[in-house]
């Protein structure tokens, strides 16, 4: 699933060509939202928030695209070839000079502006831990929401990938970021001291920020998808086993810097 690093980088790719520009044509698969609604508005923004793409026009509308597993955007040159078969595009906006196609998210919605307060996903989301304005306040905000005793019992595993809690983080950044601060997948939540909350939050902000200001593969993991091969830190194997159901992926973890074994039980 990308992540909000991926949708950060898609929107800072998008923005230059369609941000400003007349849509002349939309489409959808049969069943999606009334997109003909926007033809003749202006793009005014594209913007990433968590792992949504918002795509805003001066008539007052909004499209949100939410990736999931396999989603993705492109964008071509009108009449480039595209690189992806056509029955696959779920979204096609053309403006002057180009073309921008959403292949296989099974998200795609159409609202108004004003509306985006009360929106039952976007509304519900913790701070994007990519936010432009990312400030102490937004961090001590995700450190709240984490704190809340409806996570206590929960694994920091799965509170992280908890959107409510702070936006944007998926696997690749969790198994990231509890490894740099050596903290145990399978710990509570409750368990772990404030200090300790603090840094992960931090970290994660520091690996995502980081990921969307280099070039995408440049970064080498420490943990995740490594199971099997030594630690990078200590040379200890690392280790891999699946989370709990809630969140159905994949945990990596090396035992000697993080522990325990693995999951209890």
């Amino acid at each position: 699933m990308p992540e909000g690093d991926t949708l950060h980088r898609t929107a800072i790719g998008l923005a230059p060509h369609l941000v400003g520009r007349t849509v002349s044509a939309a489409r959808v698969r049969a069943g999606g939202p009334q997109v003909g609604r926007i033809v003749g508005a202006a793009i005014t923004s594209v913007e990433a928030i968590g792992k949504n793409l918002m795509i805003r026009f001066d008539n007052g509308l909004e499209i949100r695209t939410h990736m999931r597993m396999n989603g993705s955007w492109h964008r071509y040159r009108p009449g480039e070839r595209w690189r992806r078969p056509p029955a696959r595009a779920r979204l096609v906006l053309e403006v002057p000079g180009a073309v921008a196609v959403c292949f296989d998210a099974p998200v795609i919605e159409l609202f108004e502006t004003r509306a985006e307060a009360i929106h039952p996903t976007i509304a519900r989301l913790g701070p994007d831990l990519l936010a432009a304005d990312w400030a102490p306040a937004l961090a001590d905000e995700a450190f709240r929401r984490l704190r809340d005793p409806a996570r206590a019992d929960a694994t920091v595993s799965s509170a992280l990938l908890d959107q409510r809690a702070l936006a944007g983080i998926g696997n690749i950044w969790r198994n990231e970021a509890l490894f740099h601060e050596r903290v145990d997948p399978w710990a509570r939540v409750a368990d772990l001291d404030d200090d300790t909350l603090r840094r992960l939050i931090a970290t994660a902000h520091r690996l995502l920020r980081a990921s969307v200001d280099t070039a995408p593969g440049r970064s080498p993991m420490w943990v995740y998808r490594r199971a099997g091969r030594p630690c990078r830190r200590c040379g200890t194997l690392v280790r891999s086993a699946q989370q709990d159901p809630s969140i159905a992926r994949t945990t990596y973890w090396c035992a000697t810097c993080q522990g325990p074994d693995g999951p209890p039980g």
